[in-house]
């Protein structure tokens, strides 16, 4: 098994140098995958092979054509597989979460049940929302959610697989039981789960998930809802364009079903592809080791966050057990914007500042107005969560090395002799 001390995959910004202040280069530390994750370096060059073969979909004669159409309709088997999807379920490609479960909303039939705690993409999109108010554990809101499920008929409990403010994970399976019982269906917002654990749709008896690729190692503009083809083929087309319709004329429209009603116009052919292939290195990596290879850093990132005075983690569930390498905390004084920034100019460590889209969530659990997250996947180490540790600890002590000013677009160097990243 892994032990921490190499990534457990390539990414495609390993070993990458970038400036700090004062005019030297450090190998960056990212601690910010749970936003958005580099490539795999086997995506990226998987992307490169597919590039010459990009081409027109469904309808075009030519080879490279009829090769663009297999990747897309070859990846909606790679996605169903990895997920674990019953015969029956469609795979549904999307940009994103955001747009899958926004999706999803046109098609529900009825009230929708989410918990205080789902990032602002499983809470916004719902036309007849009920928000119930997790409780301090877990047990305490399965039984909130099944009072609310059981005092009024929902047609769809939609909750997150595990927080992205926390990395705490939510029984998925245990949700799924108590939104069945009731007579509702259950959704999984699995933006950040999907890239750290395997799911099993059917094993967990869950009617739809959502995630997306650049969360997945797969940055490149693709995500997927996967879920039960009646409410997604009777819903109206998310989209009104060519590749939905069977005919159309002056005066009417004959829309398809399947996915393909719900993917007007052009797909993303190299997103859909880069996806797909994210999800077989995943498999190819393997549940186990990706699980103790994070479960490992994820302690040692705790382990090192609790011995810092002045910081303190904070947490949803006093029960949860089981959580990804994710770590969010706040500081008894001073501004974590002004230390996320110093980590990035002065020590070369990428996090992130903020309430991390999930405003309500944040707001119950902290006694600050910002929270500062570290993030872990495939491609952390243990010098990675040393570093950053260490840097924090001198940061909570001493403060920034350089002076800062706080900006419309948050806190900045006043003096930033870092050059700019030149592409061309």
């Amino acid at each position: 098994m892994p032990d921490g001390a190499s990534p457990l995959a390539q990414l495609t910004d390993a070993g990458l140098e970038v400036p700090v202040l004062g005019g030297a280069t450090v190998r960056h530390v990212n601690l910010d995958v749970a936003a958005s994750a580099p490539a795999l370096q086997a995506v990226a060059a998987h992307v490169t092979r597919v590039l010459p073969y990009y081409s027109s979909v469904h309808r075009g004669s030519g080879y490279p054509s009829q090769a663009a159409t297999a990747l897309v309709e070859d990846a909606r088997v790679s996605v169903a597989r990895h997920v674990g999807a019953r015969d029956g379920d469609l795979v549904v490609f999307t940009r994103n979460t955001t747009e899958a479960l926004n999706l999803l909303a046109t098609a529900v039939p009825g009230d929708t049940v989410v918990l205080d705690i789902e990032h602002h993409a499983n809470l916004l999109p719902w036309r007849n929302r009920r928000v119930v108010v997790a409780r301090a554990s877990i047990a305490e809101t399965l039984v909130a959610l099944e009072t609310e499920l059981a005092a009024r008929p929902a047609a769809l409990l939609s909750v997150t697989g595990a927080s992205n403010v926390t990395g705490e994970v939510l029984p998925i399976a245990e949700l799924a039981r108590i939104a069945h019982a009731h007579g509702a269906r259950i959704a999984v917002d699995a933006a950040q789960l999907l890239p750290h654990r395997r799911i099993d749709v059917a094993a967990s008896d869950l009617d739809f998930v959502a995630f997306s690729g650049h969360k997945a190692y797969a940055p490149f503009g693709a995500g997927a809802l996967i879920g039960r083809a009646d409410w997604l083929d009777a819903a109206p087309p998310f989209l009104a364009g060519g590749g939905a319709v069977e005919n159309v004329a002056v005066d009417r429209v004959e829309w398809r079903t399947g996915p393909d009603r719900h993917e007007a116009g052009t797909p993303n052919v190299v997103g859909i592809a880069a996806l797909a292939r994210a999800l077989v290195e995943l498999e190819r990596l393997g549940d186990a080791e990706r699980e103790a290879h994070e479960a490992g850093l994820t302690a040692r990132l705790h382990d090192g966050l609790a011995s810092l005075p002045g910081v303190r983690v904070i947490r949803g569930f006093d029960d949860a057990t089981d959580r990804l390498a994710i770590a969010t905390v706040e500081l008894d004084r001073g501004s974590v914007g002004l230390v996320a920034a110093a980590l990035g100019a002065e020590h070369g460590i990428s996090v992130r500042a903020g309430r991390f889209c999930a405003h309500p969530f944040f707001d119950r659990v902290s006694s600050r107005s910002n929270g500062l997250r570290a993030s872990l996947g495939a491609g952390s180490t243990i010098d990675d969560v040393d570093r950053f540790i260490a840097a924090l600890g001198l940061l909570v002590t001493d403060g920034p090395a350089h002076e800062y000013s706080r900006t419309p677009d948050g806190w900045c160097p006043v003096t930033d002799d870092r050059p700019r990243a030149s592409f061309d």
